[in-house]
């Protein structure tokens, strides 16, 4: 018999009225774990949190057992720009964000590694390498962790090859010798990503493949969240387009080849599957979230 896959699902959802109300739309929605802003990912800066936010959202949480809560950082971000100005908003803004995950007790906060916009692969990674430093030093002691996001590749994005990522993880760690284990940091593979980006996981074999090259070079245990999104683009096209799951270009079989993979068996799995309603008035997420849980059982 073959043993039923355990399941940790979850949506991106608004924090519109407050941060709270994120975690309050998840128990409706029957998810297990959430993904959130924990500020407006349009703008720069942004007041503190009050303690009457702070508090809402640790009763919420309690209230509703949503866990982990994950949180996404700014797109504004790019620790690697060229543009110096933007780099240093940049860091300042995860600064913020990462500090607001540690208020309000969020578990993961995920970020693209940022674009090299021309200056070239090795200078990028060295200046996302040199921001985390600054994140590291700043927060010495942190509850949450930073997780590296898989991107498509788009533009000079960086992150979209699993050696990429290695290469930024494995320049912090040489700062932190002998401190490793106590290292914050992990990565988030996000399905639509990793597919543009060239890694075809449609059929077992080439899911197998996909694995072991993160295996080999990032390492299983610093996969901590999986990002569910079909794309609307074909493999190694390198842009960046969510469809609903089992309906882009990676189809049911990619999926039950990762939902049905025991080692990733209760990591959480979010989507990010565009929003709105279907033609017979039920919400997006709730289908797509049906269809991971039917996918699971096949």
């Amino acid at each position: 018999m073959t043993k039923k896959p355990k399941l940790t699902l979850g949506s991106h959802l608004s924090i519109a009225g407050g941060l709270h109300n994120a975690l309050t739309a998840a128990r409706e929605y029957r998810c297990d774990c959430v993904q959130l802003f924990v500020a407006n990912q349009r703008q720069w800066k942004h007041p503190p949190l009050t303690a009457v936010q702070i508090d809402d959202f640790k009763q919420t949480r309690e209230a509703t057992g949503i866990s982990p809560v994950v949180a996404h950082s700014s797109y504004l971000i790019n620790l690697c720009a060229a543009n110096e100005d933007t780099r240093k908003k940049g860091i300042a803004a995860l600064m913020d964000e990462y500090g607001r995950c540690g208020e309000l007790g969020v578990d993961y906060l995920v970020l693209h590694p940022g674009a090299h916009v021309g200056q070239g692969e090795a200078v990028g990674t060295a200046k996302i390498v040199e921001a985390l430093e600054m994140l590291f030093t700043a927060y010495p002691d942190p509850d949450c962790q930073l997780l590296l996001e898989t991107t498509a590749g788009q533009g000079s994005c960086l992150g979209h090859t699993f050696e990429q990522l290695a290469n930024i993880i494995n320049g912090v760690k040489r700062q932190w010798r002998g401190h490793e284990g106590n290292l914050p940091l992990g990565v988030c593979l996000d399905t639509c990503h990793v597919f543009a980006a060239g890694y075809d996981f449609r059929t077992p074999q080439g899911y197998e493949k996909m694995i072991s090259q993160f295996d080999e070079h990032i390492g299983l245990s610093l996969l901590k969240v999986i990002h569910a999104n079909d794309s609307k683009t074909e493999l190694n096209n390198h842009v960046d387009r969510h469809e609903h799951i089992g309906k882009g270009h990676i189809g049911r079989e990619g999926f039950i080849n990762l939902l049905t993979d025991e080692r990733i068996n209760g990591l959480p799995i979010i989507l990010e599957t565009p929003k709105g309603k279907s033609k017979g008035g039920k919400e997006m997420d709730l289908l797509n979230l049906a269809a991971l849980r039917r996918l699971a059982r096949l």
